[in-house]
């Protein structure tokens, strides 16, 4: 799994199959969608109509772009897949949807979301750690979502669990804007995973 770093022709956003409780978090996700069209930035996502989830891929659709969702067939099943957009990639399985969303994105970015939107963030952010791709991560933190995440990840950094190079590998702003400003720059540094050296 490889990638072309600083090109970002489509990004792959991780966000929540509901909406949350405060109305903000959908609009973050159409204020994403609206940017990424346009920049010309195409959206992975993982195929959904409901939640975060749809919100974001109505926005980039309403707005003119291009939106290519990833779902596992036993979701489909149950009618949670988007039936609008340009493409639905229908797979067996989560993991082989995690790959496929990998493959067709050139950088990732996490909404608010519950824990399988932080399972595919920390499985992409090992990945860029790992020098398995030289693909950015970002956050982008509404409402302070985050702000408890990263304070986990400096806590980490102090306890000498994780280098400091590898917790700044995982971007964060508020506005779409300035993250996806930041995700364009990036460019991938290989350094020692071990803290330790061994």
């Amino acid at each position: 799994m490889t990638a072309g770093a600083g090109s970002l022709t489509r990004l792959c956003v991780f966000c929540g199959s509901n909406r949350g409780r405060n109305p903000a978090y959908a609009d973050a996700a159409r204020e994403l969608g609206k940017e990424l069209v346009g920049r010309g930035i195409g959206l992975v996502y993982g195929g959904g109509r409901v939640g975060l989830m749809g919100q974001l891929a109505d926005a980039v659709l309403a707005a003119g772009g291009e939106v290519f969702g990833v779902i596992p067939q036993h979701l489909q099943d149950l009618e949670v897949g988007h039936t609008g957009l340009t493409e639905l990639h229908v797979v067996a399985s989560m993991h082989e949807r995690k790959g496929l969303m990998a493959d067709l994105s050139d950088g990732f970015v996490a909404l608010p979301g519950g824990v399988g939107t932080f399972e595919e963030l920390f499985e992409v952010l090992t990945w860029t750690q790992l020098a398995i791709h030289d693909k950015p991560v970002g956050l982008l933190d509404a409402l302070g979502y985050y702000d408890p995440l990263l304070a986990f990840l400096d806590h980490a950094v102090t306890q000498g669990f994780l280098r400091p190079e590898h917790r700044a590998m995982l971007h964060h702003a508020t506005e779409p804007a300035a993250l996806l400003d930041v995700l364009a720059a990036w460019r991938p540094q290989r350094l020692e995973k071990w803290v330790d050296g061994r």
